[in-house]
């Protein structure tokens, strides 16, 4: 019962997101920044969708961001991943970008990248 239940979960998320990337496409001038978000950790991208190419990526399994996060939980994890993809966006010269929440809610790990990413100066 419980597998039925994960594939009709996953399911409805990927037409959230289907129904989202209808609307939301990244540009080499405003990319799209990109969550996905698994049980344990969360990936964060930001995509030039005409170049169909990753600028930026980061994530919870960062070589670079492990000892920073060995004491933190999920969410306080997820502002930090968000505000250091925010830093290398702006070292790579992106100063804008469109939010793809990946048919996640806007709530918990999800949003607390976004603010993270808000925090270090990236507009949404």
């Amino acid at each position: 019962m419980a597998d039925i239940v994960g594939r009709r979960k996953y399911a409805a998320r990927k037409r959230r997101h289907r129904r989202v990337r209808r609307h939301v496409a990244g540009t080499a001038s405003r990319p799209r920044m990109n969550i996905f978000r698994s049980n344990r950790n969360i990936f964060v991208q930001v995509i030039d969708d005409v170049a169909g190419r990753t600028l930026v990526s980061c994530s919870t399994i960062d070589k670079g961001l492990a000892p920073q996060l060995a004491d933190l939980n999920k969410v306080a994890a997820a502002k930090v991943v968000g505000k250091t993809v925010a830093e290398r966006a702006k070292e790579a010269g992106i100063s804008r970008v469109v939010f793809d929440r990946g048919g996640f809610k806007y709530t918990g790990r999800v949003a607390a990248v976004a603010q993270g990413a808000r925090d270090a100066g990236l507009q949404l």
